[in-house]
């Protein structure tokens, strides 16, 4: 089991960063491959980047690719989503989410960190 607890979220201008953290409890986070998810008012949630248990494998949507970046330190049982450029269409609570290596579905979540981009 692994419960994940999201930080970083807030008011930022268009243009502007935020690095969104979520830290994770239990000694096996790095058998799991981690997700960062958005949701916006009225809108489906979403994938938005997602990394492989070493780190060395990491997607994303179109609509950030090239501003926003996902890393992971094992160590620290922690993953991290830098966003830089921020859009007013960026904005939504994001939720890092974990599934097992072999597994098919994020069956983890975190409560979530509210991301507000204004223009």
């Amino acid at each position: 089991q692994v419960q994940l607890v999201e930080s970083g979220g807030g008011l930022v201008q268009a243009g502007g960063s935020l690095r969104l953290s979520c830290a994770a409890s239990g000694r096996t986070f790095s058998s799991y491959i981690m997700g960062w998810f958005r949701q916006a008012p009225g809108k489906e949630r979403e994938r938005v980047a997602s990394i492989s248990t070493s780190g060395s494998t990491t997607d994303y949507i179109n609509s950030v690719k090239g501003r926003f970046t996902i890393a992971r330190d094992n160590a620290k049982n922690t993953v991290y989503l830098q966003m830089n450029s921020l859009k007013p269409e960026d904005t939504a609570v994001y939720f890092c989410a974990a599934r097992p290596a072999m597994g098919y579905e994020y069956g983890h979540w975190g409560q979530g960190t509210q991301v507000t981009v204004s223009s």
